[in-house]
């Protein structure tokens, strides 16, 4: 749609709220505070290209000012310090909107800074910034606003809520469909932060706050919610993506969808392994085990197994971890899935390497290998090079190990994927301190500590 049809369209459907937000930006003198709701940077566009260009706004100065860092906290401190930078005009009364705040004010947890400390100044604000204030905002940062807030809040003058088109809605919806369909699920390197804003900005729009779930939206707002889940699992923030997994879950169970809980409890599973919680993620395992069981899914049953494997690997139960990951391997073989079986294959690698089965370990790491060279693999090949290294550094072969984990870096690098690139450096260190090169171990073992303070 061309965008002066679009934003005429959101003019139109959102008349009363312009026409209140205009009355607002006329009226307000000194320190003022309004809220406009509204979920998509696009129509915020709108909402400011309108202010700007209506007559009623001739004299009014309008200054955008954008606020992105998620680590803000003093945003008072921040205003003024902008203040002086403003060239004033004289005639005209100053009014300031603010952009980005979203970003501080985050989505999860209690009393984030930034509002915390906008409660407790709250008076100061009236000398220190007496100008009118439009906070631009999503849903979800508005209700934040609202609760962890409650006395800044209670000084707003004017809420003006705007919604989104239809049209606008669809496209942004397709938008998330089309980008899914690009992703190489393969790779599963971390999710871009503009495509978790825009999953996060739709499931306002499906799931406005405080308002009960609209039947037709049930399995778009489960959707977008696992996909939230997916993308911070991938980000490696695992907290937020338990979070949203959880939220699917309970909608899952609130409308009796027993047979699609399997996955979320398997993704929950996942979330909790990595926190290092492995009795929560047996238990969730457990559970996902007992619905596949329950529907006559064998095939989803050996990812389960596979998973219970590595739970029990990491309690060092290794006998318990062999026999899951045969099970899942058995099964991987049953329906042909060659490709699946590389993982298996490598964790069955693992639990011979602590068992210190060497040389068992090498070959259940080189099926793994061969498989993945086999499918074009290339990213995932760095995790068993990395093993074959570590398996050759057990064994002394240090020269070899070091040609593995050098493979493993040059894919790292090359996908980007700089998280992993820290343990290879560590590996790397070792090796080099073992063959007394120990200028050379402390530049690999510095890198290594550069990314891990990093992340």
């Amino acid at each position: 749609m061309d965008k002066s049809l679009e934003a005429q369209n959101f003019l139109d459907v959102n008349q009363q709220s312009f026409d209140e937000l205009l009355t607002f930006v006329d009226f307000a003198e000194g320190f003022t505070i309004g809220f406009a709701e509204n979920n998509f940077p696009a129509e915020a566009e709108i909402i400011i290209d309108f202010l700007q260009s209506h007559s009623q706004c001739e004299q009014i100065q309008l200054e955008i000012l954008n606020f992105p860092d998620p680590d803000l906290r003093f945003l008072r401190d921040e205003i003024v310090k902008i203040l002086p930078t403003i060239e004033r005009d004289p005639n005209q009364k100053l009014v300031l909107i603010l952009r980005g705040l979203e970003k501080s004010i985050g989505v999860f947890g209690d009393y984030p800074p930034m509002l915390a400390d906008l409660n407790f100044v709250r008076d100061a604000y009236s000398t220190s910034v007496p100008h009118p204030i439009l906070f631009i905002l999503p849903d979800y940062a508005v209700t934040r606003v609202a609760k962890f807030a409650p006395d800044f809040w209670a000084w707003k003058s004017g809420m003006f809520r705007f919604q989104t088109t239809q049209i606008h809605r669809e496209q942004e919806f397709n938008r998330f469909q089309e980008d899914k369909r690009n992703i190489n699920q393969k790779l599963r390197l971390p999710e871009k932060q503009d495509r978790i804003d825009l999953l996060e900005r739709l499931l306002q729009e499906y799931r406005p706050s405080g308002q009960t779930i609209a039947k037709e939206n049930i399995k778009t707002c489960i959707n977008l919610l696992c996909e939230l889940g997916g993308a911070y699992l991938s980000r490696r923030k695992f907290i937020r993506a338990r979070e949203y997994y959880q939220q699917a879950l309970n909608i899952k169970i609130e409308y009796g969808d027993r047979h699609s809980q399997a996955s979320t409890y398997h993704q929950l599973g996942i979330v909790t392994q990595e926190l290092r919680e492995y009795e929560t993620a047996r238990e969730y395992y457990q559970q996902a085990l007992d619905i596949d069981i329950e529907y006559g899914d064998r095939y989803e049953q050996a990812a389960t197994h596979h998973q219970l494997g590595y739970v029990a690997q990491n309690l060092r139960e290794y006998e318990t971890a062999r026999e899951y990951y045969q099970q899942a391997l058995d099964i991987k073989i049953e329906y042909g899935d060659r490709y699946e079986q590389a993982s298996t294959y490598h964790e069955l690698g693992r639990v011979a390497q602590q068992l210190r089965e060497y040389e068992i370990a090498r070959e259940y790491y080189q099926q793994a290998l061969d498989i993945k060279i086999e499918f074009g693999d290339r990213y995932f090949q760095a995790s068993t090079y990395h093993q074959l290294g570590r398996v050759a550094q057990d064994l002394r072969e240090y020269e070899t190990a070091r040609e593995y984990y050098q493979q493993t870096l040059d894919i790292d690098i090359e996908y980007g994927d700089r998280y992993s690139q820290a343990s290879t450096y560590h590996q790397l260190g070792i090796v080099a301190q073992e063959l007394r090169e120990y200028e050379t171990a402390r530049e690999y073992y510095q890198q290594a500590l550069d990314i891990k303070i990093e992340f």
